[in-house]
């Protein structure tokens, strides 16, 4: 057993990382400390003054762990990469924000693409961006295809008898794969998209105005309305371009801003002196009425969000400074490919300011008075959806309570106050004319998809083999059955089940919670003609017309699509993986082993046709002779 008080005493006296463990061995928080013994034994006094945070974490202490560092900085970054590890309980934690797209140019490619991304690297390739209006990049990389038939695919190396895909022979792409243009060629191209990128856009504006106004005159009113698009698209990246401060330097302004139920950072961009945006980020500590300084979720932020990012701004400005601020921008340095390499030149370092007058101090403002109509918005928000939850609970205990007193069950009702949220588990079977038919799972805790605990079955009987009926039993069954015998994937028990289809279905699955000796609540949810959801069926053939019902309509709709979704993904993905199987039996010398490593190495049949001698040698079970047959094989094809 792990004795804490002997424990403390074997702590060194030198910086480190401690991680602090609950009684199942879950890290639930990690911390820095220049002396470890020191500051681990602190959490352990009984004199010492906590915030409630702290004292429902030190609650939950079963034992602690540690690593001795170096140096603070060292030991500063390795803090940094065990909580983005672990994600513990107890830490502050940034959740996953949007993200503005950039357009990339593949220019470390000998025949670049044009694409889409959020991530910056450190590449070689050219990035534009970031840009606020997603729609816009969307069609300007449209346009971009439809006047310069540049590359499409990943591929880099083509096979000799390599045959051209359809873009080629609708000429969209020149055909690289084929060695249908020259490089010089495809240069020209790339370099004029690199202009228009730059904003060197004007001859390609008045061409594309043109060419809208003549479509016009011919009352081609689809093909007009095109052109005008591509216009506004580059309009509105041009103004993004051009919102320009005084200064021509990338900054960041951070507020931490705290709504009814939520702390936040609001970040505002400023990029190569344009205005460019702003981004919402959540700050979620897993105890949102234990609250943190505004310090402290500015440092948590900047550590979690700016370390090992390809591309920092110059300037972060802050209303207030905050602790450790030295030792955060050495950590950036540190964790920072470009500004360690700019250690020489302060000048290009990122630098934490808080502005006291000056343009500074202007953008600080700008961003203050917006972040005031930002809470406002959070909080009208958070108004509304409380109002949707506790409207969508009402409905789903008027459900539950129903079916319950139909079929005689007992069933669990959510009380005022308690938190929880109704699990409400949604079944749906699918097949392929009766054969190699799937079920599938989805689980909604209130309105929201618990997609970590969505399940897909595949029907064993042979008897249940395209008997919707008998294969839904099956399904429930194994379910259920799985959460008795204390299987931790299917630990959670429902709520109320919602199966796709009517009283026959609902019928079917109620026998089988029965013989479980279980009691949960089972409905059915009937479609129309059009095959949209029409009722909800209870197990006495009454039901719930939905079409005086919007809320429980928008609802069960969502839910009832999204297992249809899931279940025919699946049964489609088994066939198409049976189909693969199928072309690569006929390839000689190309047994089990070799099949699967083969769509294991290249996912898909379309990707094994594409590869080349060299790259199908990659794979461990394919030698010379395997290689030989297979491009011969699809070459015959």
């Amino acid at each position: 057993m792990f004795n804490i008080e002997e424990e403390l005493k074997k702590l060194p006296l030198s910086p480190g990382v401690y991680m602090h463990k609950d009684s199942l061995g879950n890290v639930i928080y990690v911390g820095k400390a220049i002396k470890l013994r020191n500051r681990v034994s602190q959490y352990f006094h009984k004199s010492s003054q906590y915030s409630p945070k702290v004292r429902a974490m030190v609650d939950n202490i079963a034992e602690f762990d540690y690593i001795t560092c170096a140096t603070e900085m060292e030991a500063l970054i390795l803090e940094c990469n065990l909580i983005k590890k672990y994600m513990p309980k107890y830490n502050i934690l940034l959740k996953d924000g949007k993200t503005y797209p950039y357009i990339e140019v593949t220019t470390s490619e000998e025949f670049p693409r044009v694409i889409r991304t959020r991530e910056v690297k450190r590449d070689g390739n050219k990035y534009f961006g970031p840009y606020s209006d997603s729609g816009a990049v969307t069609k300007i990389i449209k346009l971009i295809d439809e006047i310069y038939p540049i590359k499409k695919c990943k591929t880099k190396e083509f096979p000799a008898n390599f045959r051209p895909c359809l873009n080629y022979h609708i000429g969209k792409c020149k055909g690289i794969c084929i060695n249908a243009t020259d490089k010089a060629e495809y240069e020209e191209m790339i370099d004029s998209i690199l202009k228009i990128l730059n904003g060197k856009d004007a001859k390609l504006i008045k061409e594309l105005k043109e060419k809208m106004m003549t479509a016009s005159d011919r009352m081609e009113y689809e093909e007009a309305a095109k052109y005008r698009d591509y216009i506004n698209a580059f309009k509105t990246l041009g103004e993004t371009q051009r919102a320009t401060m005084a200064a021509d330097r990338d900054i960041d302004v951070l507020l931490p801003l705290v709504t009814q139920n939520s702390e936040i950072i609001a970040q505002y961009k400023v990029r190569e002196g344009k205005l460019i945006g702003r981004e919402i980020h959540y700050m979620d500590e897993y105890n949102s009425d234990l609250s943190s300084t505004r310090s402290e979720m500015v440092s948590a932020f900047i550590k979690q969000h700016y370390t090992g990012s390809a591309k920092l701004p110059k300037e972060i400005l802050l209303t207030e400074h905050i602790e450790e601020e030295e030792l955060i921008i050495g950590l950036l340095d540190n964790t920072n490919e470009e500004n360690s390499k700019a250690k020489s030149d302060t000048m290009h370092r990122t630098k934490i300011i808080v502005p006291e007058r000056g343009e500074k101090k202007a953008i600080l403002d700008l961003a203050i008075n917006d972040s005031l109509q930002v809470i406002k918005g959070l909080d009208e928000r958070a108004e509304r959806d409380s109002e949707k939850k506790d409207k969508l609970r009402e409905e789903i205990t008027r459900l539950i309570k129903r079916a319950a007193q139909i079929e005689g069950a007992i069933p669990y009702i959510i009380e005022d106050g308690d938190e929880r949220e109704y699990r409400v588990e949604a079944y749906d079977i699918s097949n392929m004319n009766g054969l190699d038919t799937v079920g599938a799972m989805v689980v909604y805790e209130g309105a929201k998809p618990i997609r970590n605990d969505y399940r897909k079955f595949k029907i064993k009987s042979e008897d249940a083999e395209g008997d919707d009926y008998a294969s839904l039993q099956e399904v429930i069954y194994r379910r259920l059955k799985r959460a008795k015998d204390g299987d931790s994937g299917f630990s959670t028990y429902p709520d109320i089940l919602f199966i796709d289809g009517g009283l026959g279905q609902v019928h079917a699955v109620q026998k089988v919670v029965s013989a479980l000796r279980m009691s949960i609540p089972v409905v059915g949810l009937a479609k129309n003609d059009v095959h949209r959801t029409r009722a909800i069926v209870f197990g006495d053939g009454s039901e719930i017309e939905l079409e005086g019902e919007p809320f429980l309509y928008s609802y069960c709709g969502r839910i009832q699509e999204e297992v249809h979704r899931f279940a025919i993904t699946f049964q489609r993905g088994r066939r198409t993986s049976a189909m693969t199987k199928s072309v690569l039996e006929e390839i000689p010398g190309i047994g089990p082993s070799r099949r699967k490593e083969l769509l294991k190495h290249f996912k898909d049949i379309d990707s094994i046709k594409r590869a080349s001698y060299e790259e199908l040698l990659v794979c461990d079970t394919i030698n010379s002779k395997a290689a030989e047959s297979i491009i011969e094989y699809f070459s015959k094809k």
